[in-house]
């Protein structure tokens, strides 16, 4: 069995008398390990996609696999251990507490979770070593994503999602984080998904998941993935 799996999934919004379905009926799965880019345009259904794959939304029907766990079928407190334990979030904006450090910020995560990572070897790993005790208005953009992306780390997650990670930083810094989540994936064995509008971003991945109007249009492989410093946008 593949490590995540949707099979014929849906989502379903009811506004008044009419019904949207911003996901219809997808289908694909991610083995582990792999650094999956799923792409599209705004209102494909990518970022819904996301939330169901990461807990923090319910699919109207069909199956969400994850490790062979149906997350489709979690109760409530199976949904919160399911987000506390087996997800790290990256998100475009980086959500982090300004009256804490770095390294608070990190600790922070590693704390609600049973098998953290040292929150300092974390930061060490993302290049932050020299900015531990900094506060993130301290901080440039670039470093403030390489917090978050530590502190989704430190949780030792089995599954890391990333929405448009790259999205609030200039194309240099940008290039900077996409390597470092391919690091990531290549060191630890982690299984990555990266949500983008970017084409150029499917060029680093080893699988890339096409989707428009809800539904998944063409899934490939990349035998020969491209090192994200040489991409170019």
């Amino acid at each position: 069995m593949a490590f995540v799996e949707f099979k014929d999934v849906r989502k379903i919004y009811t506004m008044g008398e009419v019904q949207v379905a911003a996901v219809d009926g997808m289908s694909f799965e991610i083995e582990q390990g792999e650094l999956v880019v799923v792409v599209g345009p705004s209102g494909s259904g990518k970022t819904t996609l996301l939330n169901m794959m990461g807990g923090m939304d319910s699919c109207t029907s069909g199956s969400i696999t994850l490790d062979g766990a149906r997350v489709d079928q979690f109760d409530e407190k199976q949904l919160t251990d399911y987000r506390r334990y087996d997800i790290g979030f990256v998100f475009q904006f980086y959500n982090l507490v300004q009256n804490l450090t770095a390294l608070e910020n990190v600790e922070l995560a590693s704390q609600i979770c049973r098998n953290p990572l040292p929150p300092a070897d974390v930061l060490t790993q993302v290049g932050l070593a020299h900015r531990m005790d900094n506060f993130p208005a301290q901080l440039s953009g670039g470093e403030q994503q390489r917090v978050a992306i530590a502190r989704a780390i430190a949780k030792n997650p089995k599954l890391l999602l990333c929405d448009e990670p790259t999205g609030a930083l200039d194309y240099k810094t940008g290039k900077a984080i996409l390597k470092l989540l391919q690091d990531t994936c290549r060191e630890t064995g982690r299984t990555v998904v990266l949500i983008t509008h970017n084409s150029a971003f499917c060029a680093i991945a080893d699988r890339v998941i096409h989707v428009k109007e809800g539904k998944v249009e063409r899934m490939e492989l990349n035998a020969h993935p491209q090192a994200a410093e040489t991409v170019e946008w």
